[in-house]
């Protein structure tokens, strides 16, 4: 291949890097553009908001290593109260996806990391008020929800690197930015419980140094992109898509059980195995909570690259599969009281949750790329569908906590959910395969399928 630039992508090369400013010129599709221009600067940008969407999914989640802490003698809160705390963030950052979403197309990328870092002093002032003033149930739980804020930050980051990237890259790149997220919550629950040992108001303060190194990095080195602008209406027409919802029904049933099991596992643990093995830092103690949002954290790209390679929709298939085994083997479990199957039951979801949220993520750009001619269309519809997916999402990560608290209410145990969440993934199967596995479905509804990745 020649050397020599055209003269648009040496108009992009020529420019500055960096500093903020809008880039008018961004052809990743273009191979020369982004051999000598599109990669570093995709990359750096990829850096920065993996910084602060790791730090959104730690304060999204807090409470759940919080809840745990609370003095019952201080705190004499029930088992359903706990269970409320720990799911109404996931509702609130659930609902905050949306507008996130929107935001990056208003005032870009780079402003809006700074901006929605910034957002996150607010559940921190939260927690540190409510630890340290001990009002009452219902002001924690508003405390609580304002973590949600910390939810809306993976939309408006999954929304933004999409743009960065081309095609063939997509899943790759979204599924590192989303793993270096969602360890935010592995990171979380195995530290906070060490810092709180001198104090619970220092499970807040730990972090604002860290979001404002967030903020600061993201407002001097992330940029923002022109082609991201979009009108709200261009941007609603997602809306019209039938694959918009079926998309967001799978997600429900990855992302959801992601960020679901996540929140209420060291609860659950510490329910069901009170003598469960815990490691102890000086006057801490560390239960093995964190591994499961770790694994699958780390899950995650596995689960895009692998998507690059064989097809989204073969991936999420398996990963519906082996959920539905996962559900299977915690109710035998905690039926038996086992408590190694129960462990590595539950690793085995957040393993196939984890490649499921990649695959899934996958899928969207390459359904729209398959079904619209024009790609500058198809990149704007799959960005909005991939905020709104992760919204819907989301919710999961509401219903699925409250789900286990009733069953725990009802019957003494959490088998009757996991029974429920065992249906829920093979009706995902199902869906899978009606939509994007049938024969019928690749060679006549969309042509392009087997060359899209989905």
């Amino acid at each position: 291949m020649s050397t020599t630039l055209t003269p648009t992508v040496a108009a992009a090369a020529a420019a500055p890097a960096g500093k903020g400013r809008w880039l008018t010129r961004w052809e990743p599709e273009n191979e020369e553009f982004w051999a000598t221009t599109g990669r570093p600067v995709a990359r750096r940008n990829l850096v920065f908001s993996i910084f602060a969407e790791h730090l959104g999914f730690s304060v999204w989640t807090i409470w759940s290593v919080v809840v745990v802490a609370l003095p019952q003698a201080l705190f004499p809160y029930s088992v359903d109260q706990r269970f409320w705390l720990v799911a109404l963030p996931n509702l609130i950052g659930a609902l905050m996806r949306i507008p996130y979403t929107f935001a990056v197309t208003r005032f870009g990328g780079r402003t809006w990391t700074a901006i929605s870092a910034l957002l996150l002093l607010i559940p921190l002032a939260g927690l540190m008020f409510a630890v340290t003033a001990r009002p009452p149930y219902w002001a924690v739980l508003a405390c609580a929800a304002t973590a949600g804020f910390g939810g809306g930050n993976f939309a408006s980051s999954m929304t933004n690197i999409s743009f960065f990237y081309p095609e063939r890259q997509k899943g790759t790149a979204l599924g590192l930015n989303a793993a270096g997220g969602n360890i935010g919550i592995s990171t979380m629950q195995l530290f906070v419980p060490v810092v709180i040992a001198a104090g619970l108001v220092y499970g807040g303060l730990m972090w604002v140094p860290l979001v404002l190194a967030a903020a600061v990095g993201a407002y001097l080195f992330m940029d923002n992109l022109a082609v991201a602008k979009t009108p709200f209406r261009a941007q609603f027409a997602t809306l019209k898509r039938p694959h918009t919802w079926v998309m967001s029904f799978l997600y429900i049933g990855t992302f959801g059980s992601f960020l679901g099991y996540s929140a209420a596992f060291p609860l659950v643990l510490k329910l069901q195995f009170p003598d469960a093995p815990t490691a102890h830092l000086g006057a801490a103690t560390v239960t093995l909570a964190f591994t499961g949002p770790l694994i699958g954290s780390l899950a995650r790209p596995f689960g895009g690259w692998l998507s690059d390679r064989i097809g989204g929709s073969r991936v999420t298939a398996a990963c519906f599969t082996l959920m539905a085994l996962g559900s299977y083997g915690v109710v035998t479990a905690a039926g038996g009281q086992n408590m190694g199957l129960f462990l590595a039951s539950f690793w085995l979801l957040f393993t196939a949750a984890g490649a499921g949220n990649g695959s899934t993520y996958r899928m969207i750009p390459a359904i729209f790329a398959a079904k619209s001619p024009d790609l500058a269309v198809a990149k704007r519809e799959s960005a909005a569908t991939l905020g709104i997916a992760g919204a819907i999402g989301a919710m999961g990560g509401f219903y699925l906590p409250r789900a286990i608290s009733d069953s725990y209410t009802a019957t003494g145990g959490i088998s009757t959910a996991f029974t429920w969440f065992g249906v829920m993934y093979a009706a995902c199967l199902a869906v899978t395969w009606w939509c994007y596995l049938r024969r019928r479905v690749l060679v006549s509804q969309v042509p392009s399928l087997a060359h899209a990745s989905i």
